[in-house]
């Protein structure tokens, strides 16, 4: 196989599912491929260069022809090691090392919720839409933001920055994986409201939406608790952040239009007492991401780009 000066591969690797693009010199995507995910440190490294090894054979390219390829996956990321990635079996990995060495091809590494965020942003960009500031709120096992400014990913001192799922808001609450208790994380979340509304026919969100929409008055409580969870965590980022534009992503925003909604919904009733809320105008500032189930992989693929840079 021969091979494509500028072409950038993106990996997203969840607990499910690992998603795979293969971008062209523009940006544009050339290749797609999905696959479950492995786990623990082998299966992981096996399956990403599995995938990896799929796009290039679509695009009749060698992986070690490629100009990068960008990694978004759970946990703690630093200098391409990854921490606590517990969803998928991984205490620590040096992934950028292990993955490079098996590719033949440079390895960038980012927390999965920064690289969506980045991901976000250029979709947007592709549109003619791109805010100058972006805070993605990713509604999935758990909670988390990442923040793009200027193009650019805004990953703080310590790379904690979004991690407003760890925020408490409730001290009598549920206990939270992080070692804390009644965290944003346990009232707005996909693990939150499986917590709270179990169901074995449907997804819980699925089923939590569906029972409050036909009147159960349980369901409507915990919807409500949900909503209102999410608006505390967008009103949070806007407080902290202060980004043109906030869009929601992750599991949760399956449901659509009705979480939409209803989050701005509950965004106003908050503003309702305060005037300094209610001019920062949150409701007309929060969307649903574009491309949902794309924006991972493709915000790693740009980390070829990002992270060489710095």
């Amino acid at each position: 196989m021969g091979g494509r000066v500028g072409l950038r591969a993106g990996l997203d690797i969840g607990g499910t599912s690992t998603v795979a693009v293969l971008l062209d010199t523009e940006g544009a995507p050339l290749a797609h491929h999905t696959a479950r995910s492995g786990r623990g440190p082998t299966a992981v490294v096996d399956v990403a260069v599995a995938a990896v090894g799929r796009l290039c054979d679509v695009a009749g390219v060698s992986p070690a022809a490629l100009r990068g390829v960008g990694v978004g996956l759970p946990g703690t990321v630093v200098d391409g090691r990854v921490r606590n990635a517990v969803n998928l079996g991984i205490a620590e990995l040096d992934m950028a090392g292990a993955l490079g060495d098996r590719l033949g091809a440079p390895v960038f590494v980012e927390n999965d919720v920064d690289a969506a965020a980045l991901g976000a942003h250029h979709v947007l960009a592709a549109a003619g839409d791109a805010p100058r500031s972006l805070a993605y709120l990713n509604l999935g096992t758990g909670l988390a933001c990442g923040v793009v400014t200027g193009g650019r990913l805004w990953r703080g001192a310590t790379g904690a920055a979004g991690e407003v799922g760890h925020v408490p808001v409730d001290p009598d609450g549920a206990p939270c994986p992080c070692g804390q208790r009644g965290c944003l994380e346990t009232v707005a979340s996909g693990s939150a409201v499986a917590r709270m509304w179990p169901a074995t026919d449907a997804p819980p969100p699925v089923a939590l939406f569906a029972a409050a929409a036909q009147g159960d008055p349980a369901a409507r409580a915990v919807r409500e608790r949900v909503l209102a969870g999410v608006a505390a965590a967008v009103r949070l980022v806007a407080l902290t952040f202060d980004p043109e534009r906030v869009v929601l992503g992750g599991g949760l925003t399956a449901l659509g239009r009705p979480l939409l909604s209803g989050v701005r919904e509950a965004l106003t009733e908050l503003a309702r007492g305060s005037p300094f809320l209610a001019s920062l105008d949150l409701p007309d500032r929060l969307g649903l991401v574009p491309r949902p189930a794309e924006v991972g992989a493709l915000g790693a693929a740009l980390l070829t780009g990002v992270l060489a840079a710095r």
